[in-house]
């Protein structure tokens, strides 16, 4: 009976240990894509000091994923990550701007490959696969289920909320010109990007934050493009 008891409390603990990681991967790649747009821009200028402009943006964007892609445990990912902030380091460093650009070219590949194996984590290694049946019942473990229990509980209370905005823009999507449309769904998106790289930002903001972009980004992808809508 004892054991039956530890076997379930253990796969409580990991599914809830799951739920936090999973989260963290969450952040870490939406600050991926707050990089890639810099990348994108700084590619796009034919100025070096725009460009290493950009350049600087997008690392520090990745320096500050660097403790959630910890908690995440993707070693994939993080090796990614690593690799790209040298090149993007470089590229601020460049002196001429076909230097910087061709900097910038290998940061973009290395941005979208972290995107990529970040999206696809739960099919590989991670970092705490060795230690995930190392479960006891000190305090120390009932202490940490119960703050993640507790986060879970916040999260799913910002989810419900969230679902009133989520119909509220869907009637703006329907009913607003495409421009207009774009442009207040952007300008959402933008601000929830901008708090995520926030440091002292709470877990609730945060994960507010995050599925707000999300659910902004749905309403972005119906728009589409309005310039083809004509």
């Amino acid at each position: 009976m004892k054991k039956n008891i530890f076997f379930f409390c253990a796969i409580a603990l990991l599914s809830l240990s799951s739920f936090g990681m999973n989260v963290e991967c969450e952040y870490a790649n939406s600050n991926m894509g707050y990089a890639k747009s810099q990348i994108d821009a700084a590619l796009l200028t034919q100025d070096i000091n725009q460009a290493r402009f950009y350049a600087y943006k997008a690392l520090s964007a990745l320096e500050k994923s660097k403790n959630q892609l910890n908690i995440c445990g993707c070693k994939l990912a993080k090796e990614s990550m690593l690799e790209n902030m040298e090149v993007l380091s470089l590229a601020t460093k460049s002196t001429t701007l076909e230097g910087t650009l061709s900097y910038l070219n290998k940061s973009i590949e290395l941005t979208n490959n972290t995107i990529l194996v970040l999206e696809s984590h739960e099919t590989h290694e991670s970092a705490y696969d060795n230690d995930a049946l190392s479960v006891n019942t000190n305090s120390t473990t009932t202490n940490s289920t119960k703050k993640i229990t507790k986060k879970k509980d916040l999260f799913k209370t910002i989810d419900t909320s969230l679902e009133k905005y989520r119909i509220s823009l869907d009637k703006v999507v329907q009913s607003v010109n495409c421009k207009d449309a774009t442009a207040f769904a952007t300008r959402i998106f933008d601000e929830c990007e901008a708090q995520l790289l926030k440091p002292d930002i709470s877990e609730g903001s945060k994960y507010y934050n995050l599925r707000t972009k999300e659910i902004t980004q749905e309403a972005l992808n119906k728009i589409g493009n309005c310039s083809a809508k004509k």
